[in-house]
């Protein structure tokens, strides 16, 4: 009976504990914008890592077999988790990391102050040189991709007869 409330408790934990985890990708992800695929990537390396997990509690704890009380106090970890702490730590972990990363954008726009004014007179230069070569490749691409579509056409008028 000892070892099976252990267990319980360590499934609890598991609970709250995988909680925090998928709060601290919703932090990740309040801070800086993810597309769409790799949400999606991110959550499938997220449910992974928590089956291994699961399962390593079920291997350690039940000798692999399944039990439900455990799974329960699982579910009951996250619920606890997610109503007594996961709104807080979101919502100011996730404000102070963004504040945090405007700083540290700012000294670094600050630190490379000094530069930004070299670049942009080297930039004036190289545009002037740089704008007569873009304009002749340019030429070139173009007469290129005229070139290949007439003789694609030819081909194609080849393979007909």
């Amino acid at each position: 009976m000892v070892s099976e409330n252990i267990f319980l408790l360590h499934s609890l934990a598991l609970g709250a504990f995988v909680t925090f985890v998928y709060d601290l990708l919703r932090i990740l992800r309040r801070v800086i914008p993810h597309a769409p695929m790799v949400v999606s990537l991110e959550d499938l390396a997220f449910w992974v890592y928590c089956g291994a997990e699961v399962f390593l509690l079920m291997y350690r704890e039940s000798n692999g077999t399944l039990r439900w009380f455990a799974v329960l106090g699982a579910l009951v970890g996250m619920f606890i988790y997610k109503k007594a702490v996961s709104p807080l730590l979101v919502k100011y972990a996730s404000f102070l990391l963004g504040k945090l990363l405007e700083l540290l954008g700012a000294l670094l726009g600050w630190l490379w102050k000094p530069f930004r004014f070299a670049g942009k007179q080297a930039g004036r230069a190289a545009h002037k040189t740089g704008g007569r070569l873009g304009r002749r490749m340019k030429k070139t691409m173009r007469a290129a991709k005229l070139r290949l579509t007439f003789f694609l056409k030819v081909f194609k008028m080849n393979l007909k007869a």
